[in-house]
């Protein structure tokens, strides 16, 4: 999220990282400085101050005039048009949208008298990451889960008063956060799919559901509240923003940008807590959204600790109606993207998660026990609870070579890419910590000032993470950072290349030996997005006057063939934002082609890349300064007359054919 849309995430501001730790272009400069980034024949400027990077010399045009399988689409332009706009020779189809009914008996959406019993059934506001599984009972039909991040009130209510809101208008938020499980019938011929109202896996998942908490904090003084004196019980999750799928069929929803929902900090009295709400940036005073006026919960004056049971990964299995749905400290409690898995040779299963803030961290978890093959009942039994205990890791990036070798010759690496070395650095592992003045529970429960206390390496917004499914490596989408630079905080380097970067980047990193159990990794730049006329922007080395520009990298994805797609969320090049794809491997490593962009004022989110489909999630379209229920800035997808809806779109190719090809 960008500090333009109305999450309540202001990107960094709320929940300043005040330690003293190393910031990676700190590390990485001084590598930087020992080498002349010169090269004969190239255009390259030295990483300093000024915020420029090197820009390799492009590769041949001759190299790359072929884009790789699955890539093979005419590019769509740049544009603010109020649709989703898909390449030559496809087509597209609102498969749901918000308000359409899901549960049996729900009425259909009504704009102008809206209920909070009807949302409750209906499909939930701002859908955000998306997996669609194969349902288990039906080899034709599909099952969709969505998160749905946050409520946008001014766009959803008639004469909305920001500083008065109805109880009606609030329970009717509560009903439109969480998720949303539906079957779909998928038409074998044409690719659509169409929702299944009243299917026994629909659900809905909301900020009143009931949620078990598993792992080493459960039961912890730190999450015992009135309502839970056992501190394993929770009401609901909220602002869920990207997730993941894991192998065992259940997936991953992470709570991101929970602190908005709370209230009153200031008022706690003891120095401990106030310290630890302080780093998780919540309000002072009362909070934009005034649930404290209608649930105690929210008001931290009355429940300190109902803010340290928000802000996990949370598992929920799709084919499991009744199932309680758990939110893992396992994995560490901070503003959560995502989390994406990858399993060691040997059965251990590795989680990837980027803390979504300006100046924070990225980290790992590493399962104690191993997962089991086969379907049968007890093998998924023991997977479920995976997530349960491992050690949790944070980053430090250095900005050697990643042979740790510089040869002083002057020239850049071989391959003509950026890159260096880093360490996982363990802050714990089951209840034991390995943070000097931190107990295990507080580590999982106040993640942020573990890693602060072991010099964790300060980044720049890591949202989504995704591991190559072929090769392992990892990558992350730093979206962006307009206070790098800015009077006392970090300035430009070489993996954060800009001051007032506005446009992000995306890094590859690779575990040592492949091994992503392990404690060692090595890293490089894919792309430094922006305008590709821009002598500060990097395309993978692939020549620049043949790419799309892309700005702000958000949520990632793979396609069949290995190609990353990638997601954007607040173009800052003037253009709607839009998904695409990016080549990386051979001569078109770095090729970026937009695939489609969405309507005016939305923000691309949840991906899924299949052979003969693509899914996006059009996430808050019209929202943009000024707009309301009244005055809308965007009539889609319902055309003249109807308000901006979030929604899920298929996009295939106009006779069912493979994506790309």
């Amino acid at each position: 999220m960008t500090c333009e849309h109305r999450c309540g995430n202001a990107c960094g501001r709320p929940a300043p990282n005040t330690s003293d730790n190393a910031y990676l272009g700190d590390l990485i400069a001084e590598a930087v400085s020992r080498r002349s980034l010169f090269r004969t024949g190239a255009v390259a400027a030295a990483v300093g101050v000024a915020g420029s990077i090197a820009v390799p010399a492009a590769g041949s045009a001759e190299d790359s005039s072929m884009a790789p399988r699955g890539l093979r689409f005419e590019p769509v332009a740049p544009n603010t048009a109020d649709a989703v706009v898909v390449p030559e020779g496809y087509r597209q189809q609102i498969v749901i949208r918000w308000g359409d009914p899901i549960l049996e008996g729900t009425p259909e959406f009504d704009p102008d008298a809206p209920t909070a019993e009807a949302q409750a059934g209906q499909f939930g506001y701002n859908c955000d990451h998306l997996a669609l599984l194969d349902h288990p009972g039906d080899r034709g039909g599909k099952v969709l889960i969505a998160n749905h991040e946050y409520t946008d009130e001014p766009l959803m209510f008639a004469g909305y008063d920001g500083d008065d809101p109805a109880r009606e208008q609030v329970e009717i938020a509560w009903a439109a956060h969480g998720l949303s499980i539906v079957a779909l019938e998928a038409d074998g011929r044409s690719g659509e799919l169409t929702p299944r109202v009243g299917e026994e896996l629909n659900r809905r998942i909301t900020v009143t559901t009931e949620f078990e908490l598993t792992g080493p904090a459960a039961g912890s003084e730190l999450v015992r509240t009135t309502a839970d004196p056992d501190g394993r019980k929770v009401l609901g999750t909220f602002n869920n923003c990207g997730g993941g799928i894991t192998p065992w069929g259940t997936v991953l929803s992470a709570e991101e940008n929970f602190n908005q929902y709370f209230a009153n900090a200031d008022e706690v009295t003891d120095p401990q807590a106030r310290e630890r709400l302080a780093r998780y940036g919540m309000p002072r005073g009362a909070s934009g959204r005034k649930w404290e006026r209608f649930d105690p919960r929210f008001d931290l004056a009355a429940e300190p600790n109902e803010a340290n049971r928000h802000g996990y990964i949370v598992e929920i299995d799709p084919f499991d109606p009744d199932s309680t749905p758990r939110k893992h400290t396992a994995l560490g409690r901070f503003k959560h993207e995502a989390a994406n898995l990858r399993v060691a040779g040997d059965g251990t299963v590795v989680a990837y998660m980027g803390d979504d803030e300006r100046f924070d961290y990225f980290y790992k978890f590493v399962s104690s026990r191993k997962m089991r093959g086969g379907g049968s009942r007890r093998a998924r039994e023991h997977n479920l609870r995976l997530l349960e205990e491992g050690a949790l890791y944070v980053a430090v990036f250095t900005g050697d070579s990643p042979d740790g070798e510089i040869d002083g010759s002057g020239d850049l690496p071989s391959d003509g890419e950026f890159g260096g070395v880093g360490e996982w650095v363990l802050l714990a592992a089951g209840d034991e910590s390995f943070v000097d003045g931190m107990s295990a529970e507080e580590v999982y429960v106040c993640t942020r000032l573990a890693a602060d206390a072991v010099g964790a390496t300060k980044m720049d917004r890591p949202e989504d993470v995704e591991p190559h499914p072929a090769t392992g490596k990892v990558y992350i989408a730093l979206t962006n950072n307009s206070d790098r630079g800015a009077a006392g905080l970090p300035g430009a380097d070489e993996v954060n290349p800009r001051n007032g970067n506005r446009h992000g980047q995306i890094v590859e990193l690779t575990e040592r030996d492949g091994d992503p159990t392990g404690t060692a990794f090595s890293w490089n730049l894919l792309l430094v997005c922006g305008d590709p006329e821009d002598s500060d922007t990097y395309y993978g080395g692939f020549p620049k006057e043949q790419v799309s520009p892309i700005s702000c990298p958000d949520n990632l994805a793979f396609d069949p063939h290995g190609n990353l797609w990638v997601a954007t969320d607040g173009n800052a090049l003037g253009s709607n934002d839009g998904l695409f794809g990016v080549a990386l491997s051979g001569a078109g490593r770095g090729q970026v082609k937009q695939f489609l962009t969405v309507p005016r004022g939305a923000e691309t989110c949840g991906p899924i890349i299949e052979d003969r489909r693509v899914l996006v999630a059009v996430q808050h379209p019209g929202e943009i300064d000024g707009a309301t229920f009244e005055n809308p800035a965007s009539a889609w997808p319902d055309g003249p007359g109807g308000i901006p809806r979030p929604s899920v779109v298929n996009v295939t190719e106009k006779r069912y054919g493979r994506i790309g090809l």
